[in-house]
């Protein structure tokens, strides 16, 4: 299995996680990517996490944490790779991220409609909490 490298997001990377995700299917309507990633890369709390094939870009992971529960978003890997272990490896990159800042625990919230990432996320160990998830917009996206 090829062993996939990381690092944080650069300003020249921008245009290419944002394809990345548009094929992997992450980008909604409502959400601006760029928006999304300049706001994961303002302070050190948060990243984006890249992870290369040798030089062709194949995974990314928003990562983050709030100083006492970390959170995943915009996992993605290309679709023209996907089951070949690099999902696995990105969200062992991004617990990695976390552990080395002293958090304990991560959160992840996927939609109820996509069985197959909770089973991925199942498969990984982790597991649906009884929890109720409440939102409120401030914006008018």
């Amino acid at each position: 299995m090829t062993i996939l490298q990381f690092r944080d997001i650069g300003d020249d990377d921008i245009p290419s996680v944002v394809a990345l995700w548009t094929r992997a299917g992450l980008t909604r309507a409502w959400n601006d990517p760029e928006r999304d990633i300049a706001l994961a890369r303002r302070d050190g709390n948060s990243t984006i996490l890249l992870g290369f094939d040798a030089d062709r870009l194949v995974a990314t992971v928003m990562v983050g944490h709030d100083g006492h529960r970390g959170t995943v978003y915009y996992l993605g890997v290309d679709p023209d790779v996907q089951r070949g272990g690099f999902g696995r490896q990105t969200m062992q990159a991004a617990e990695a991220w976390l552990k080395e800042r002293g958090i304990w625990k991560l959160n992840l919230l996927v939609r109820n409609e996509n069985s197959a990432a909770i089973g991925f996320y199942e498969a990984l160990g982790y597991v649906v909490e009884p929890n109720a998830q409440l939102g409120k917009r401030f914006d008018n996206a």
